[in-house]
């Protein structure tokens, strides 16, 4: 039965990233010079996730009209990115946005949070 329902669970997280793809709309226009200057600060920011997740698409697809190339980690049964996750984070929950600054790690859960964050940060 739980097999059944990660089946079904992943076929329509994948039927959402394909709607997501279709219907992104346009990035967020900057100057070359800004662009350079928010893909700088980008490398301290990494997204813990899972491809079908339908918060972790619509965390992504924000990223996108942000225009906000962040690197995206896959939180899957048996990666590497899911010890780090639940070692730094407390718990394998997705999305979940890890922010180095001042020397310090923030793991930020909750897709609104996220978008919220990135939105107050980078608009």
């Amino acid at each position: 039965m739980k097999l059944l329902i990660n089946l079904i669970r992943n076929l329509l997280g994948g039927i959402i990233a394909i709607i997501d793809v279709i219907t992104r709309g346009s990035k967020l226009k900057r100057t070359a010079q800004a662009q350079q200057q928010v893909e700088a600060e980008l490398e301290k920011l990494s997204l813990f996730q899972f491809f079908a997740c339908p918060f972790c698409i619509k965390t992504r697809r924000a990223m996108y009209k942000l225009n906000l190339p962040i690197v995206k980690r896959d939180a899957s049964q048996g990666s590497t990115f899911r010890d780090e996750l639940l070692q730094g984070g407390g718990k394998v929950q997705t999305p979940c946005l890890r922010i180095e600054k001042d020397n310090a790690i923030e793991w930020l859960y909750e897709s609104s949070e996220i978008i919220s964050y990135l939105e107050k940060r980078f608009i």
